[in-house]
């Protein structure tokens, strides 16, 4: 199922959720363009993991590996949909999306009266999977082991934020696009590479990563310097795209 999902997502320009009336956009390199920070920090954002927001839960007094994927969607989802999400969500609106208990099962949900939409645990993982697959985002399942590592870990987080705090943003996509136009092997020129999708750019920028490293590879094998019996990783030994 999965390899027919990135197969199909080639040639789409949004993926729904089925049972939801919920549709992701899949955007345009261009559309991205726009306001890449605003993108990035979206889709970063909804398909978090606690680990990534331990500083910001410790600050509220919450026990980051306490918390569930989804408690933590439940926080973030309200908040940006107040704002502007139509990259990912197109006309849908979500603004008045809030938390609400299901007294049936006792459990918590987002919903929608606005657009008539509910989201569970269920289809919160459904659309976390989906943003990550069209944007290439692996996900986050690290976790410290004890509580001296945990509080490791946050230390050294917020030092790490407080050192980055007041910089600059740093656009990611705009560098991508032109290392990528000035490749031989990239078939597009700028105005070309704003018309693909995301997610037809993120494979188009994996598969020309594995041709440069199979290409580098196979020269050190032809000049001796390599040995094949010795590599680790032998996916280096093939140039198609690993799915």
């Amino acid at each position: 199922m999965k390899k027919q999902l990135r197969k199909s997502l080639l040639s789409l320009s949004c993926v729904e959720i089925p049972d939801t009336g919920l549709t992701i956009r899949i955007p345009t390199v261009g559309e991205i363009l726009e306001d890449e920070q605003h993108y990035y920090s979206l889709i970063s954002s909804l398909t978090a993991t606690p680990f990534q927001y331990m500083v910001q839960l410790d600050d509220m007094g919450i026990d980051f590996t306490t918390v569930t994927d989804y408690q933590l969607f439940m926080m973030l989802f309200p908040s940006f949909a107040q704002g502007d999400i139509r990259i990912l969500f197109g006309d849908t609106d979500l603004s008045d999306i809030a938390m609400y208990k299901n007294q049936q099962n006792d459990t918590y949900l987002l919903h929608s009266a606005r657009s008539n939409i509910t989201i569970d645990e269920y289809i919160y993982h459904q659309i976390a999977d989906r943003i990550r697959q069209i944007n290439g985002l692996p996900k986050e399942t690290r976790r410290p082991g004890n509580n001296e590592a945990k509080e490791f870990r946050i230390k050294l987080e917020r030092k790490k934020q407080k050192r980055n705090a007041g910089k600059p943003y740093e656009p990611y996509l705009e560098k991508l696009v032109v290392a990528l136009v000035n490749r031989p092997e990239f078939k597009y020129n700028y105005e070309q590479t704003h018309d693909l999708t995301i997610y037809q750019f993120n494979r188009s920028f994996e598969q020309i990563k594995t041709s440069i490293h199979f290409d580098n590879t196979m020269i050190g094998v032809y000049a001796g310097t390599v040995d094949t019996s010795k590599l680790k990783d032998r996916s280096c030994l093939s140039w198609l795209p690993v799915t």
